[in-house]
């Protein structure tokens, strides 16, 4: 989905050189992706919030309006068809963000409530909120502590008038988890942790079981699990690999903004000393390193973040969004600091060698 809405942006400007081309917001939550979109001439109507930038009087119907890959709102749909702007060619909604949406429609049809496992300000779940509440009670939950919560109110054992105060901004309009707690759904924003979304499920498909009988969960409860995101869900599982190394440091590279690799960090921490860097530019030297503290969202700099031993192991590994490129060069800028390195052709080379 990623490397599809890149290619269409670049495709999209050299076959349009006499038209302006707009994207929504940021294409994806990586910096050095959109600021070459930028330096192509693409200008972003919206920042990742939702604040607009560019005034919707400022388009016309013969201007060029990319969809990113997190995809768009039902409103924002409409007001570009309401100016005239065709849509449907420059839509690069991931085709894992719309087999969301298409689930979403499912568990409408079938009168069953949608929750959703995101973060309700992030572009991806404001655009499957918008699309589930057009057909089905909706709320989003951003962790299993507010999913607890919510089933909480689900069963009365919280005051429901103070409901709509703790989920301001994530529940559709008319929602009521007395009334709208007979039959759900969980389906998620794709970029958050595969196994997080698992274990609300699971916890909503055990309140379901309590409140109705195990004997009677098929009418209860809808298995949403083939939603999940093949691409974020393999660098997740990929990572879990990683935990099982022995290691000195971990690298992660991928936007400060980007929620599946601040994911990738989380499972990194778990184990590892672990830096979040967006590029090869943060590493200044074998002593000193510009990296990301995604808990406290602020840029820190640290001394002697590489160990003086040998052999040296270092985990490095990437977000979702990530150009390979961009992990190329930090893995390049790393090697650096190191005498009688090999290649990575000769090391390919020799890995190639060892598989026959």
């Amino acid at each position: 989905g990623v490397e599809n809405a890149i290619e269409i942006s670049y495709r999209t400007v050299d076959e349009n050189p006499a038209k302006r081309v707009f994207l929504l917001s940021q294409m994806i939550h990586n910096p050095i992706v959109n600021e070459d979109l930028q330096k192509k001439g693409i200008r972003f109507i919206m920042d990742t919030k939702g604040n607009q930038i560019i005034p919707w009087e400022d388009l016309t119907s013969n201007d060029i309006v990319l969809i990113p890959a997190f995809g768009t709102t039902i409103k924002i749909e409409d007001k570009l068809k309401e100016i005239g702007i065709q849509i449907e060619l420059y839509d690069t909604t991931c085709p894992f963000v719309k087999k969301v949406w298409n689930m979403s429609k499912k568990l409408g049809d079938n009168e069953s409530t949608v929750i959703i496992h995101g973060k309700h300000i992030h572009e991806e779940t404001r655009a499957t909120f918008s699309h589930s509440a057009k057909n089905a009670p909706s709320v989003v939950v951003k962790d299993i502590d507010e999913a607890k919560t919510l089933a909480e109110y689900a069963l009365g054992k919280r005051d429901r008038a103070k409901f709509h105060i703790e989920f301001e901004g994530k529940y559709s309009q008319g929602f009521d988890p007395e009334i709208h707690f007979n039959k759900v759904g969980v389906v998620n924003q794709t970029t958050m942790l595969a196994s997080d979304t698992y274990e609300i499920a699971e916890y909503f498909k055990r309140i379901m079981e309590d409140k109705f009988g195990v004997e009677n969960i098929k009418n209860h409860f809808v298995d949403t699990r083939d939603t999940l995101c093949y691409a974020t869900n393999d660098n997740q599982e990929a990572t879990y690999g990683l935990l099982e190394q022995k290691a000195d440091l971990a690298l992660v590279v991928g936007g400060y903004n980007s929620s599946n690799t601040s994911h990738l960090v989380e499972l990194c921490e778990r184990k590892f000393t672990t830096y979040y860097i967006s590029s090869a530019n943060e590493i200044k030297s074998r002593d000193e390193i510009h990296h990301f503290n995604y808990h406290k969202h602020l840029k820190e700099h640290s001394k002697d973040w590489l160990p003086n031993k040998s052999p040296l192991k270092i985990i490095l590994t990437s977000g979702a969004s990530c150009p390979d490129s961009a992990v190329d060069e930090v893995l390049d800028k790393v090697l650096t600091y190191f005498n009688d390195v090999k290649s990575k052709e000769e090391i390919l080379d020799e890995l190639k060698k060892a598989k026959l």
